[in-house]
């Protein structure tokens, strides 16, 4: 069955510094029966008056389904009609007018809602509508919603003029017919018994969570658990980048001496980004011993001889970077060790386990008319990459598609979000051979360095083109390069060695020597910006470590404290709210005094 009425990448400011709506993608399912939840004055409302359609977007789309009947109480419902009767009753499709009891009592929806809430009160259904309080009006705009046939109700705290009976009946009521629901309100009671699914609304997106107000709080505990664990993620993740530049050349560490130092002591207990040794070992258990071979391989482009009677064997586990200038041939060499491209001389050899995926510049494999999380199950819904086991939905949130993403239409996306996707989908296959063309092309820092950090543990075969040095230095352990003679050039040297031997080239070419001052060489190690500071300057620098440490000792017991605090109020959903948010702010703090106390303690 469609979505009854899905919300696509919606935004709502207000004019607002932040909007109250942020890229919101969402979709009410026939059946469903949604909780929102939130801070007051979080979007809950917008939310739900944008769902309904009683609020038009600043960005975005909604679209309901066809013929969609649907009823929106909200705050600011007022009920149509002269009495109560027929306020109410005339939204049941009875007459306009009085309507005789026993027509009305004859439906069992209209009976039912009218003897469980009792709109009007002592005063009956004939009580004149302008006599009546706030409360009683809404309590009559209830039962008018409750009294149609509808695919989706919409109702904005329903339980607010109700007495623990009125809540309790209606809680019932709701359970019992099949319209759809969505809900906002504060009442836990009602949450957790009509409930089968809980938004959250925070910080302009929509966080969403299975199961009503216990099952809200249980998984906001363990969002905020797998969140510290991605933190810690995150922070291995930059020990383990400055690991790497740290065992890297001599030229990378031409930095102010206190950040070798903090960056040392930080990295001081990381292992090797990965064990080379043991992901062959499982590589040549899923491979075997043959991989790809090009044996006297030749490849040609109209006139231009691009490979010449070369013979490259690349074997398990290996991870080699194709290097050369611009119309060397390394997307055509790539398309050949992946079989797309016929050699023009010479024979291909793929041992019979091998699995290839290839990453290419050309977007056009993506199903436009699928969303995010579709177009990633169609490939598969689970996938093992080292020893670990993913979900579709896990591999597309590592790759920057968080769940409020995952149901954006893939028409919608950026170039760059396309890019991720294609990425995600191809890694979906469990290859055993990768190889990617050119695979930073709109990806951002992020996502590279997730991307980096996934192929530390794929235990595969990887062949890379790339102009990017980084990324070739940082997941290959070997590099070949076209260097125009017709040859596949192997360089123990790496890139360093690549850019002497085309500055060799070019003085050969152009019979002149280059200047020592070349562009392409590195900085010399040991430069600094910093200039010598004097005694005084020196002197206040060292205050102000003391100050910014003594702050970071008292941060660190705010911080413990309010864990203990934040454990037991796992109860209180809004002291939750309050105590996460000053949590955040003492974080937000500590990090930039952390940044002030490095720059500070340059001595």
């Amino acid at each position: 069955m469609p979505n009854l009425v899905n919300l696509e990448s919606v935004s709502v400011g207000f004019g607002g510094p932040k909007p109250v709506l942020d890229g919101v993608s969402l979709g009410v399912d026939t059946g469903d029966r949604v909780g929102v939840v939130g801070r007051n004055g979080g979007g809950k409302s917008t939310l739900v008056s944008v769902l309904a359609g009683a609020l038009t977007p600043d960005a975005g789309r909604v679209s309901p389904v066809r013929g969609l009947r649907l009823a929106l109480v909200s705050q600011q419902s007022r009920p149509v009609g002269a009495t109560v009767r027929e306020a109410v009753l005339g939204q049941a499709g009875f007459r306009a007018g009085p309507v005789p009891d026993h027509e009305w009592a004859a439906d069992p929806r209209s009976r039912a809602v009218v003897e469980g809430l009792r709109p009007g009160g002592d005063r009956g259904l004939d009580a004149s509508i302008d006599g009546l309080s706030g409360g009683e009006r809404q309590r009559i705009a209830l039962c008018a919603a409750l009294v149609r046939e509808l695919d989706l109700l919409v109702l904005d705290e329903p339980t607010n003029h109700l007495d623990v009976e009125g809540v309790g009946w209606l809680a019932e009521h709701l359970l019992a017919r099949r319209t759809a629901l969505v809900v906002v309100t504060h009442d836990r009671w009602f949450l957790d018994t009509v409930a089968s699914r809980t938004w959250e609304v925070v910080d302009g997106r929509v966080e969403q969570y299975e199961g009503g107000y216990g099952d809200w709080i249980f998984a906001r505990a363990e969002r905020a658990r797998l969140a510290d664990a991605a933190e810690q993620r995150r922070r291995n993740l930059a020990r383990k980048e400055l690991a790497w530049l740290r065992r890297g050349p001599q030229a990378r560490t031409s930095k102010p001496r206190y950040r070798v130092e903090a960056a040392e002591a930080l990295i001081a207990d990381v292992p090797e980004p990965r064990d080379s040794v043991e992901l062959v070992t499982m590589a040549k258990h899923r491979l075997g011993r043959t991989v790809i071979e090009l044996e006297d391989a030749t490849l040609r482009v109209g006139d231009r001889l691009l490979v010449d009677r070369q013979t490259w064997r690349i074997g398990p586990g290996e991870r080699v970077g194709i290097v050369g200038v611009n119309g060397s041939g390394k997307t055509t060499l790539l398309r050949a060790v992946g079989g797309e491209r016929r050699l023009d001389g010479g024979r291909r050899v793929q041992g019979t386990t091998v699995r290839i995926a290839q990453l290419s510049q050309d977007l056009a494999d993506l199903p436009m008319h699928r969303r995010v999380l579709q177009a990633v199950e169609d490939v598969a819904e689970r996938v093992t990459i080292g020893r670990y086991e993913q979900t579709a939905s896990q591999l597309a949130e590592r790759f920057g598609f968080p769940a409020s993403r995952q149901w954006t239409p893939v028409s919608d996306l950026s170039g760059g979000e396309r890019r991720r996707l294609q990425l995600v989908r191809l890694l979906m296959t469990e290859p055993n051979v990768l190889l990617l063309d050119e695979p930073t092309n709109d990806l951002d820092v992020d996502t590279l360095q997730q991307l980096e950090d996934l192929l530390d543990g794929w235990p595969g075969t990887l062949v890379v083109v790339s102009h990017d040095r980084y990324l070739t230095e940082r997941v290959c352990d070997r590099v070949v390069a076209l260097l125009g003679d017709g040859r596949i050039t192997d360089l123990p040297g790496g890139i360093d060695e690549y850019l002497r031997r085309r500055t060799a080239l070019e003085e050969r070419s152009e019979g002149a020597p280059r200047s020592a001052g070349s562009s392409q060489g590195a900085p010399r190690s040991g430069t600094s910006t910093e200039a010598g500071r004097s005694e005084a300057e020196k002197r206040a620098a060292r205050k102000e470590v003391a100050r910014i440490e003594r702050r970071l000792e008292r941060i660190a017991t705010e911080e413990t404290k309010l864990h203990e605090q934040l454990a037991a109020a796992a109860t209180e959903p809004d002291r939750l709210l309050a105590l996460d948010a000053e949590l955040r702010a003492l974080v937000s703090e500590r990090e930039q005094l952390e940044e002030a106390w490095l720059e500070a303690s340059v001595d």
